[in-house]
């Protein structure tokens, strides 16, 4: 298999991006090569940094108006591009430019508390206050709607009474860390 280059977008903390760069160090065939986010404060940034990955910061004209991330991953040679807390809608022409090969995971089981503005603790609350029984991660592909790509792969973990958005978040978590890499890894080498 030619090595495959991954661009991973975030726009938060980082934790899922620096885990999935962890999961391919040392690797010859999958690399993280990139993480790009829309917020220069994000902390992810750091976490890049300190693993020595390139980064690339854009602004929403830049992102929409512009072919300039394109260009950056074009200039990359990215193969894949992971969505690990990104929260802006994937341009059409990203979409166009990576078909099948743009995936998101999200904090929940689509196609349940799915679209724009469910992140976060949002999800999680929006979970609790359902009565559902049950949560957890969808993996799925990126088109050009919010959280509507095929889905392909969830994990689940019980909601208890007793759950609060930040408990439920930590059970999310652990699937996270747990299913995303190696998913990826599936994917790329399919």
């Amino acid at each position: 298999m030619k090595p495959v280059k991954i661009a991973i977008f975030a726009s938060g903390s980082g934790t899922n991006a620096e885990n999935i760069a962890l999961y391919f160090t040392g690797r010859n065939d999958i690399s993280v090569a990139c993480i790009l986010s829309n917020k220069p404060g994000a902390y992810v940034l750091e976490r890049a940094k300190k693993l020595d990955i390139t980064t690339l910061v854009f602004n929403r004209q830049e992102f929409y108006e512009t072919d300039r991330v394109l260009q950056f991953l074009k200039r990359e040679s990215i193969g894949w591009i992971i969505l690990a807390g990104f929260l802006w809608l994937i341009p059409e022409y990203l979409v166009d430019a990576y078909p099948g090969r743009i995936i998101n995971i999200h904090p929940a089981l689509l196609p349940k508390y799915g679209g724009k503005g469910m992140y976060g603790d949002k999800v999680h609350q929006a979970v609790i206050e359902s009565g559902d029984k049950e949560s957890g991660i969808t993996i799925h592909y990126v088109n050009k709607e919010y959280d509507k790509g095929n889905i392909i792969f969830q994990a689940r973990c019980r909601v208890e009474l007793s759950d609060t958005p930040e408990t439920l978040a930590a059970k999310v978590h652990k699937l996270e860390y747990a299913h995303f890499p190696a998913v990826i890894e599936k994917l790329i080498r399919s």
